[in-house]
């Protein structure tokens, strides 16, 4: 015997433009993001007093690439379905086209942000560690600032970001299609 569970309905949400509802999901995702990874970050640090780019046990790149890699790829995922919801619900004035494959977006979308940023960061990180002599020590807390600043910056993209992408299969609701093709008269 199978047990089906259908996944529950997502909560009614209010009407209220595109501009304003990614603008809230942007304090949504920013606060959080930074406080826990600075938070993070400066307890790790901490430890030791100093950090380097790439050797020790708490180093810079140990935090930074996981986050530069899994937070576009989880914002990515989240916010284009949450766009999607609210224009199924009405609650935006977009509607998505119906023959977008949705998991195909998404998943392509996601792997892509998350490859590009995990590399840009670890090619920003390659640069300064050559930049700096070897025995260079890190300052713990900017470098806790620093990786909650980047996390407030990535959440910031990656909730306008995906949005940008998904325009191509968006229009505003009412708008009238021209529709080339065999004339009725």
């Amino acid at each position: 015997m199978k047990f089906k569970f259908k996944p529950p309905k997502p909560k009614k949400l209010k009407k209220t433009t595109l501009k304003r509802f990614l603008m809230k999901r942007t304090i949504y995702y920013v606060l959080p993001n930074v406080f826990f990874n600075f938070i993070i970050a400066y307890a790790s640090f901490q430890e030791l007093g100093y950090t380097h780019f790439f050797s020790g046990t708490q180093n810079l790149a140990r935090l930074t690439l996981p986050m530069a890699i899994f937070l576009p790829v989880v914002l990515t995922i989240d916010i284009i379905n949450r766009v999607i919801i609210a224009s199924e619900q009405e609650a935006i004035e977009f509607t998505v086209d119906e023959q977008l494959n949705k998991r195909k977006l998404l998943t392509k979308l996601s792997i892509l942000h998350g490859i590009v940023t995990g590399l840009m960061v670890l090619s920003v990180l390659l640069f300064a560690q050559s930049v700096f002599s070897k025995y260079y020590r890190l300052d713990a807390t900017v470098m806790a600032v620093l990786v909650g600043t980047l996390a407030g910056v990535l959440s910031v993209i990656f909730v306008y970001l995906p949005v940008w992408r998904l325009r191509k299969w968006m229009w505003r609701r009412g708008a009238v299609v021209a529709v080339e093709g065999d004339n009725l008269s």
